[in-house]
């Protein structure tokens, strides 16, 4: 994207040092990094960070609407309703396809966004051990909101424990050993001191939670959670769980609640020049004429999954539960990032922190994806090279 950065870095690149950059990754979290990193970051000019951050904080404004709550209530389905304070949302991330205007004009769309952690801990990690075996100019970085590494580091581990000790937290998820992004938990882990715990793991007392470590109880009073409630509903290997449902003495980093209410869901709600058009589709009186330039997407599902991509007339009748779904106009991602083989599409994902207490969230760091497939994600790049997990370095 930034043309100069791009053909020096291409030039420089050898398989070598590739190879000699997993292998450095690895050997910080053997064996823990189980998804594709791209071969290359994504170097960003000053103009298009301005873009998506301009989207993103009148999102945010959004959010902070006192009638914020009451219009996305029914974003959250009755069986996943959790119960307990709410706070605003620690973190939100938002999903930005990088498109092109006829003119050249490179613009972000939004794609999806969620109230919900993402790679908080791997993408402080992953960049600066990147910089070690790739020339990255020094006025690019992976930070947003003037941070850098130490003042990064120091605010996430204030928005995770809050004002407990790192044991009274925990990471929250279902055999969090077995997910394909555990190393950010063990990167979490490393700065924060909280420990990944699962969901099996947890007793409950009345409304205290405690769990145990070297034969001690310990007493749980914050939760940074990882559960997406649509994993937790197709597993049958949990046996005699807690009710996540229930109100317990805890404080949530973010409320479960969050995962739905900022998603998919709200962007119907959103009219911005970056914001694709959206549609609930029991609310569309008539299907557009042009649906080829609209996506089909159920509301409740996570990792692209159940999405048509070429819509018809007859998908759209074949839905049953039409308020569970939404139309949304399609992102045409542009062929932009320059590779040794065919171009590839990229996605920058922006992440806010939203400190206890603060008047509102900042942008922290960030995550990028590339593709040379229909949808950005590991089973749609199958055997292709240069794409994957990466990183942006924004131009400062």
């Amino acid at each position: 994207m930034v043309s100069f950065v791009r053909k020096a870095f291409n030039e420089a690149f050898t398989d070598d040092k590739y190879e000699a950059l997993l292998k450095d990754l690895d050997n910080h979290y053997p064996g823990a990094i189980e998804f594709r990193l791209a071969e290359t970051p994504v170097f960003v000019p000053k103009e298009f960070t301005i873009k998506m951050l301009e989207a993103c904080e009148s999102i945010i404004d959004l959010v902070k609407d006192p009638g914020f709550r009451r219009m996305t209530d029914k974003s959250i389905p009755a069986s996943d309703k959790v119960q307990g304070d709410y706070g605003y949302p620690q973190m939100m991330v938002f999903d930005f396809g990088v498109c092109q205007h006829a003119n050249g004009e490179l613009v972000p769309q939004l794609v999806e966004m969620q109230g919900f952690p993402s790679l908080y801990g791997f993408q402080d990690f992953y960049p600066n051990i990147l910089r070690k075996h790739f020339s990255i100019p020094g006025n690019f970085t992976q930070y947003l909101g003037g941070h850098n590494h130490e003042s990064y580091i120091k605010l996430l581990k204030e928005v995770i424990l809050g004002k407990h000790n790192a044991e009274n937290v925990i990471l929250l998820e279902i055999k969090p050993h077995e997910q394909k992004t555990k190393v950010d938990f063990y990167c979490t882990q490393h700065i924060t001191g909280v420990e990944p715990v699962c969901l099996t793991e947890l007793k409950e007392d009345g409304k205290k939670l405690f769990y145990e470590r070297n034969g001690r109880k310990i007493q749980v009073l914050r939760i940074y959670n990882r559960v997406i409630f649509d994993e937790l509903h197709t597993r049958t290997d949990l046996g005699n769980i807690i009710d996540l449902k229930k109100e317990y003495d805890v404080e949530w980093v973010t409320h479960p609640d969050w995962f739905y209410r900022i998603s998919k869901y709200t962007l119907p709600f959103i009219s911005h020049p970056y914001v694709p058009q959206t549609f609930f589709l029991d609310e569309l009186k008539q299907a557009p004429g042009n649906l080829e330039n609209y996506v089909l997407k159920p509301l409740f599902s996570f990792a692209g999954q159940g999405v048509v991509i070429d819509v018809s007339t007859k998908d759209i009748e074949n839905v049953k539960d039409p308020g569970n779904w939404i139309l949304q106009e399609k992102v045409q991602y542009a062929d932009i990032i320059e590779t040794p083989t065919s171009p590839a599409k990229t996605e920058i994902r922006i992440m806010y922190l939203w400190k206890d207490g603060a008047a509102r969230p900042g942008p922290v760091i960030n995550l990028a994806r590339l593709s040379k497939g229909k949808m950005i994600g590991t089973r749609y790049n199958k055997d292709k090279s240069w794409v994957g997990g990466s990183v942006a370095f924004f131009e400062m």
